[in-house]
């Protein structure tokens, strides 16, 4: 299946590129998000003539992303958890609870936004935690986990 972009999609294109894709990734992600639009010669024209307002639009979801970035970058969030008297967490901490520390600080992230790649957290400590803000725009954060009183 051939598509030509509308936004930019990691691992995939840029705005006005022509891509082939299977189906199922086309028909079901690609063109229900609006991200791409069937690759027909109508399609094809009228993409051509919206394409610096596509690239308008993009660089400014960009620079939004950065200053956001900007505001999060080297935070630092305090997460109270239930724990033992050896520092293990009855449970864990995850992106909901990370989440809801930055709304406690006024810091609007959503829990989709949120990188765990070592999973949720099992014990009381520090860590880092990266967060996903565009494509191109990442930041890191520390969670301190402590228990609760």
């Amino acid at each position: 299946m051939n598509v030509i972009l509308l936004d930019n999609v990691e691992n995939l294109g840029r705005i006005g590129d022509l891509v082939k894709v299977k189906p199922g990734y086309g028909r079901n992600y690609l063109l229900p998000q609006g991200k791409a639009a069937l690759a027909t010669p109508e399609n094809m024209k009228a993409i051509e003539a919206r394409r610096a307002e596509l690239e308008k639009a993009a660089a400014e979801e960009l620079a939004t992303a950065k200053t956001r970035a900007g505001t999060i970058d080297g935070m630092e969030l305090v997460v109270p958890a239930n724990a033992g008297s050896e520092g293990k967490l009855f449970g864990s901490v995850g992106p909901v609870d990370i989440a809801e520390a930055f709304a406690a600080v006024q810091v609007e992230v959503q829990r989709s936004e949120i990188r765990m790649p070592d999973g949720p957290i099992h014990e009381v400590g520090e860590f880092a935690v990266g967060v996903h803000l565009h494509p191109e725009v990442n930041a890191e954060v520390k969670v301190r986990v402590v228990p609760e009183e």
